[in-house]
C-alpha cells in the first residue's frame, strides 16, 4: 500500500501502435479497439465522458453511454434541458474520452455535436425498458429536487399515468451525434513513452495521421 497518492504508479507494456498497422480510417480503427472491449468483462463497455462548455466557455464533464456509431459519428441520448443539453445549445463543440485500463488504452474525439432526428430518437426510446421510458418522464435533469422520495413519487405517478399504455418520446429528450473532427488513440507504453497517434479530418474528407509525443 503507497503511502501517498503520489506514489501510486502503473507500468504498461501490452501492446505498442504503428503507424502502418492502424486504420486509414478512424472510425473503423475505434471498431476493431471497441469489439475487444465487448468481449470483457466490464460493466459498462459503452461507457464514456462526455465534456461540453457553455457559451462563456466554463467546462463540464459526466459519463454517458455509446448508443451508436457509425461513419457519420458517435450517438448518445439525454434530456435536452440538461446541462449538457443547455450548454451544447450554446456551444456545440464537445469531446468523448474512452479510457479501457484493462486494454492499456483510450480514445479521445473532438467534434461538432447535432440533435438526431426526431424519427431515429423515437425509434430508440421505444426500443428502451418501460422503466427507463418512465424515469426519462419522471426525471426534471439537472433540476434541484428537494429530496430522493419526490423523484419516487413521479415515477409512481407516472407509472400510473401510463400504464397499459404506449409511451411516446417527450419532446424534452433525444438523441445527438458528435460528428468528430479529430481522433487520438493512446496505447500505454513503458517509461511513460506512450503511443499516441492523432487523426485529423482534412476538407477532402481524408484522415491525417500523426504521431504525438506523449
Amino acid at each position: 500500500m503507497p503511502d501517498s497518492i503520489s506514489e501510486l504508479r502503473v507500468s504498461y507494456h501490452l501492446e505498442v501502435l504503428h503507424e502502418d498497422s492502424m486504420h486509414p480510417d478512424p472510425i473503423k480503427q475505434f471498431e476493431e479497439w471497441f469489439a475487444m472491449v465487448l468481449k470483457s468483462t466490464t460493466i459498462e463497455p459503452n461507457a464514456m465522458a462526455l465534456a461540453t462548455a457553455d457559451g462563456d466557455g466554463k467546462p463540464s464533464l459526466r459519463m454517458v453511454l455509446l448508443k451508436g456509431v457509425s461513419s457519420e459519428g458517435f450517438v448518445f441520448y439525454s434530456n435536452y434541458g440538461s446541462r449538457k443539453g443547455s450548454e451544447l445549445e450554446q456551444n456545440a463543440l464537445a469531446a468523448l474520452l474512452f479510457y479501457w485500463d484493462f486494454l492499456e488504452r483510450q480514445v479521445r474525439i473532438e467534434g461538432l455535436v447535432e440533435k438526431l432526428a426526431p424519427a431515429d430518437s423515437d425509434a430508440y426510446f421505444q426500443s428502451r425498458p418501460c422503466g427507463h421510458q418512465l424515469g426519462a418522464l419522471a426525471s426534471e435533469q439537472s433540476r434541484v429536487v428537494p429530496n430522493y422520495s419526490y423523484l419516487e413519487k413521479r415515477f409512481e405517478q407516472m407509472s400510473n399515468d401510463y400504464s397499459g399504455q404506449k409511451i411516446d418520446r417527450p419532446p424534452f429528450w433525444g438523441g445527438y451525434r458528435l460528428k468528430p473532427q479529430v481522433i487520438e488513440f493512446w496505447q500505454g507504453r513503458p517509461n511513460r513513452l506512450h503511443d499516441r497517434l492523432r487523426y485529423t479530418l482534412q476538407e477532402n474528407r481524408t484522415w491525417l495521421i500523426e504521431r504525438l509525443a506523449p
